[in-house]
């Protein structure tokens, strides 16, 4: 296991009602250093926005116990997903989303330096996240939770260990 989150650039898409057009979205970058730097981040990573298991158990839940979790002394809970800014955004909106920030990992690159990059030919999806979740205090991985079975095309997809409960139960354990 990494000691540390990879230093990478994620391209998000903020709204601005400056850009004035139908869609006043901007594109910026946020650095891993001003995601995780001095705080205390919940993670949770997997294959794909719109997938079944991803749209309605893994994110509906860490959006249900997001309150929880946060009491927990937790500064944020995000969701990383190696899609791109405009298809997290519309998966968030189509899952009323309101607490958790989903994060665009388009190319791939933090999952890729996180050794949690798979191959998923087998599903027609390409180079996707390993569903797994973690803490990370201050840029330093506390905990992972990393899902049975790793690898490329892998005929399942396991769901056991990633999931919201899980972590608040570690979350209440360790304090």
């Amino acid at each position: 296991m990494k000691d540390k989150v990879p230093s990478v650039v994620f391209k998000t898409r903020v709204r601005d009602e400056s850009v004035g057009d139908p869609n006043p979205f901007r594109w910026q970058d946020l650095t891993t250093e001003e995601i995780f730097g001095g705080k205390k981040i919940v993670v949770f990573a997997l294959p794909g926005a719109f997938t079944p298991t991803c749209s309605s158990t893994h994110l509906p839940r860490y959006e249900e116990l997001y309150n929880e979790i946060k009491a927990q002394g937790v500064d944020e809970v995000i969701c990383l997903s190696v899609n791109d800014a405009f298809v997290m955004f519309q998966w968030g909106k189509a899952q009323g989303a309101k607490n958790v920030f989903l994060l665009p990992d388009g190319s791939g690159e933090f999952t890729r330096k996180m050794g949690m990059l798979v191959n998923k030919d087998n599903l027609g999806f390409g180079m996707r996240s390993w569903r797994y979740s973690m803490v990370v205090d201050d840029m330093k991985i506390e905990k992972m939770f990393i899902e049975p079975d790793f690898g490329d095309n892998c005929p399942t997809d396991p769901f056991e260990v990633s999931d919201a409960d899980t972590m608040l139960a570690y979350l209440k354990g360790s304090k």
